[in-house]
């Protein structure tokens, strides 16, 4: 048996595709590279959906929805936003998800679009004790989420965002994708299958990394010299946040693309230090590791970077994991229809290891 499930195929699929030998991602027969930075999330989300819901709109019509969707969940919410922020952001996030119709139409999957770039910013507001910002069904999904959460958007961060959103929408059959179709697969509704797939991300060893990634960051800059550090913490049995990954044995793609998307904001003066400063850490934890653990192909992986981009957007580290979230839903929200429309439950077996009872003739 394979531990975790390596290898184990268990879903026939048309979303995405993860070549971890090669470092490529492909959605829906696009790579990462032609849709990251030219297409917006809005069209991401429709090529995604495309299949599984009745009457899909085109890209225009689909962007005007999903930003009534944010209204309509914003007012839905609203009367309950104030008892949220005595939860952790991602718990209150999570808790008001909960509180959304557990429906299949395309109004619930809309929905589920809409509320962690709602809640997110309302709840971070609220937590500093300021009034949430009711969302613009005209603007862009990624300009709306930051207008809610700071009172403005400059292009070029709405623009970086948006180009986030679209890098995390979907990757494969991964940890929070698996466990929605486990949901799915018993023909509960969108919002059950999707508040599986927000207890998996929640865990440091699938999307709660990028936090820490900042974290590692400080505590480097402050002690003055990286490769003693990173040497110190992998005596110490510790994980160097940002590096490594379960399926790619080489460069995470996506790492590449959100390092574009720094260095553009890098005119930026903090950014722009802060992105230098990375860069050295990178290569000083690459070279340590390379030594460190010889047997394996440690590379750069998603978080590094998604840790500086989010950092620059102005969401704090506590936050990192509902913008993944923000971005995962429409993925976790088409395997989930995919899963339904099999019409079969996943039930795999186990292998009993424990003791066995004496049986009496």
């Amino acid at each position: 048996m394979a531990n975790g499930l390596d290898d184990v195929v268990a879903a026939e699929t048309v979303l995405s595709d993860v070549d971890g030998a090669g470092g490529h991602l492909t959605i829906r027969g696009h790579s990462l590279t032609e849709l990251a930075g030219h297409w917006r999330y809005g069209q991401v989300v429709r090529l995604l959906f495309d299949g599984f819901f009745d009457e899909l709109p085109g890209d225009d019509e689909l962007e005007k929805a999903i930003g009534n969707a944010r209204v309509e969940v914003f007012e839905r919410l609203q009367p309950m936003l104030a008892g949220l922020p005595a939860l952790d952001v991602y718990s209150g996030m999570r808790a008001g998800i909960a509180l959304l119709p557990d429906g299949d139409s395309l109004a619930d999957a809309l929905r589920l679009i809409a509320a962690p770039a709602v809640l997110t910013p309302a709840l971070l507001r609220l937590g500093r004790g300021e009034k949430p910002v009711p969302p613009d069904a005209r603007a862009d999904h990624a300009n709306d989420m930051l207008r809610m959460l700071s009172g403005t958007a400059s292009p070029a961060l709405a623009k970086a965002l948006d180009t986030y959103l679209v890098t995390v929408s979907d990757h494969g059959l991964n940890a929070s994708t698996f466990a929605t179709r486990v949901v799915a697969s018993t023909q509960a509704g969108l919002t059950s299958a999707i508040l599986a797939g927000l207890g998996a991300l929640k865990g440091p060893l699938h999307g709660g990394a990028p936090g820490p990634v900042i974290e590692m960051l400080d505590a480097i800059e402050a002690s003055g010299d990286a490769a003693a550090w990173l040497r110190n913490e992998i005596a110490r049995g510790e994980r160097i946040m940002g590096f490594g990954h379960r399926i790619y044995r080489v460069r995470d793609p996506r790492a590449d693309v959100l390092k574009a998307v720094v260095r553009r904001l890098g005119t930026r003066c903090e950014t722009g230090s802060r992105l230098a400063f990375a860069e050295t850490v990178e290569q000083a934890a690459l070279d340590v590791l390379r030594v460190a653990k010889p047997q394996r192909s440690i590379q750069t992986n998603v978080e590094f970077y998604t840790a500086l981009l989010l950092e620059a957007a102005g969401f704090p580290k506590e936050a990192f994991s509902n913008v993944f979230a923000a971005g995962r839903v429409a993925g976790w929200i088409a395997h989930a229809r995919e899963q339904q429309a099999t019409g079969r439950l996943i039930r795999p077996k186990s292998r009993y290891v424990g003791p066995v009872p004496d049986l009496v003739a």
